[in-house]
């Protein structure tokens, strides 16, 4: 089977709607898009009302996406909207729709890149790092996602089913098909995963994310990223998770994400099948 017999992106475009290709299919339910589609096309939303401000002094460095409503596997459309614009920032808000009705929101402050002051400012020191080239090229296929955890990394599923502390390290599919994937749009998709890396335990991903939030200090050096876990909390159901977003040449920023117990739909990597579900997971 070829690359394009797997039409390896998130959506096909058909005017100025998105059909969400097989890959864009949660694991939750078979009906259900995950988020790392829907995020990748508000990023794609966002982005290009920046373009098309023709603001290419800014530089995203704040996003922030709420997934309330599942979206389901049916024609998909996006709205963007520029609510403030400055000298140095820009404000974008953005929505995804679903037969009229919004299913996903995301927003996205862009700023206009200056120099450090001179002050120290406390930094923390432990750093992840990306694993070793040999494994996982430099430009990468999208494909499986690598993961670390009680184990090294590796594409085996099953092993890191564990209470490790996980990392992956992924090559963004495209959002849309025959289109290049933008940075941007990388880090926005690929930090869906922040779920994973947070929620994925000794039973399972057993959290289902409602959000996604990311900081940035700087975009990724391409569209082949990281994330790895800093915090998990979670009382009454609620939790909250930590990771963070890193490249080969180090950390660029944190995702967020706020979840719900959803031990019902328990998502089992156990008995994965990395080989039938090639692209991110998206849980």
């Amino acid at each position: 089977m070829n690359e394009n017999t797997l039409q390896f992106a998130w959506f096909q475009r058909d005017g100025e709607t998105y059909l969400p290709l097989p890959l864009a299919q949660s694991l939750w339910k078979a009906e259900q898009m995950h988020g790392v589609a829907i995020s990748g096309l508000l990023a794609r939303a966002l982005e290009e009302a920046v373009t098309a401000a023709g603001r290419a002094d800014l530089v995203p460095a704040r996003y922030h996406v709420d997934l309330f409503r599942p979206a389901a596997m049916i024609a998909t459309t996006t709205e963007a909207t520029v609510v403030r614009e400055g000298t140095r920032l820009m404000l974008v808000d953005a929505v995804v729709r679903q037969e009229g009705e919004v299913v996903a929101r995301g927003s996205a402050t862009f700023l206009r890149p200056t120099v450090n002051p001179d002050g120290g400012i406390w930094s923390a020191q432990d750093r992840p790092v990306a694993p070793p080239v040999e494994l996982m090229p430099e430009s990468g296929h999208p494909d499986t996602p690598f993961f670390a955890s009680d184990t090294p990394w590796s594409d085996d599923f099953g092993a890191h089913q564990n209470a490790g502390r996980h990392q992956t390290w992924q090559t963004a599919v495209p959002i849309v098909l025959d289109e290049a994937c933008t940075p941007f749009q990388a880090v926005a998709s690929v930090a869906d995963a922040t779920s994973m890396v947070t929620n994925w335990g000794s039973g399972g991903v057993q959290f289902i994310n409602t959000d996604i939030s990311v900081v940035l200090s700087r975009l990724p050096d391409g569209v082949v990223l990281g994330l790895r876990s800093t915090d998990h909390l979670a009382v009454d159901g609620i939790g909250a998770g930590t990771a963070e977003v890193f490249d080969r040449h180090g950390s660029i920023g944190t995702a967020t994400v706020s979840s719900l117990a959803n031990t019902r739909r328990t998502v089992d990597f156990s008995a994965f099948d990395a080989e039938s579900h090639h692209g991110s997971p998206g849980a």
